[in-house]
């Protein structure tokens, strides 16, 4: 069948919907949650809706933050970070990082989380999440548009260099997806998915 009844925009100009489906559209998508600790020793935890692979050999991973967050600041003083799977039982505790705090405020306690310490980077994994990866950085890149505009968006991509995998979900050497339950996020403004479930959950404000 061809679409002939189409909504159809620029987004220059705007998509004339109640909300943005650029996001809905490309989704769901696996959740950045990304740990980190600055030069002087402050940890900080965030989840970041634009993220995913992009490498086998070596493993790349990478996230973009929409703004220079402090996740951004520490990696690049730092050179690392640590990816830590969202599973649906890490749901809240996860959306409960994502609040608007000073960045004094250490979002493991926040979330009633574990700070575990990593092996051969120094931001701490998330105790409770059955997988991590700890990342040392591989390129820093502020994004442009088309025509050469810089994005107030970095682009942050760093190579994989220890992986933890709870062992339960190893099944015969072989990892089990659906068995993680891996929290993956929609396009509207609260919808998530875990593996064909859809909920919903406001952000903290």
């Amino acid at each position: 069948m061809i679409h002939t009844d189409l909504h159809s925009y620029e987004p220059r100009q705007g998509h004339g919907l109640p909300h943005d489906p650029f996001n809905a559209i490309v989704g769901p998508r696996p959740i950045g949650w990304v740990s980190t600790r600055s030069a002087a020793g402050q940890v900080n935890l965030a989840p970041y809706s634009f993220f995913n692979a992009f490498n086998y050999t070596p493993p790349l991973i990478g996230f973009a933050s929409i703004g220079r967050k402090d996740s951004v600041r520490h990696i690049e003083e730092t050179g690392e970070f640590v990816w830590n799977l969202v599973t649906r039982p890490l749901a809240e505790p996860m959306n409960a990082s994502c609040a608007a705090v000073p960045p004094e405020v250490n979002e493991f306690e926040l979330a009633q989380l574990t700070p575990v310490a990593s092996t051969r980077v120094a931001p701490p994994r998330v105790g409770e999440s059955p997988v991590a990866f700890e990342c040392r950085l591989s390129q820093l890149i502020q994004l442009q548009g088309a025509d050469g505009t810089p994005v107030n968006t970095w682009l942050v991509l760093g190579e994989v260099v220890q992986v933890h995998i709870a062992r339960t979900l190893l099944h015969d050497g072989i990892y089990d997806t659906a068995a993680a339950q891996p929290v993956l996020r929609g396009g509207g403004p609260a919808d998530y998915f875990a593996l064909g479930e859809k909920f919903l959950m406001r952000r903290p404000r």
